[in-house]
């Protein structure tokens, strides 16, 4: 090879697959590193950017969980608003006292007072 240069590439093995980089260190950030230098950048008003999509409302429902147990809660009491799982639970719930059941109620955000 007289006058030509050979290019010399890095190899590097990871996850069983080979990654050619050329030698170079690659900065990996995240997605809100990203999502941050996209918005510092001047973008025209009717770009679509990664922060301005939104996406629909879901139509699944959402999910219940306990608020003693924190396991899937597919009941809930009718007095204090509050969701069970088992037998155990409900007892547990009915035995709880005015205060605690509002503070319960103020942790999973629920606006609606017991009254």
């Amino acid at each position: 090879m007289s006058g030509e240069q050979e290019k010399s590439y890095c190899f590097k093995i990871e996850n069983k697959f080979v990654v050619k980089s050329g030698c170079k260190k690659r900065m990996w950030r995240s997605l809100k590193q990203i999502l941050t230098a996209e918005r510092a950048l001047p973008w025209p008003n009717d770009s679509i950017l990664y922060y301005s999509i939104n996406a629909p409302p879901t139509f699944k429902p959402t999910k219940k969980y306990s608020d003693i147990s924190g396991l899937p809660a597919p009941y809930m009491d009718r007095h204090s608003k509050l969701y069970y799982s088992n037998a155990e639970e409900f007892a547990t719930v009915r035995s709880l006292p005015m205060d605690i059941t509002a503070g319960y109620l103020q942790l999973r955000g629920a606006s609606t007072l017991v009254g």
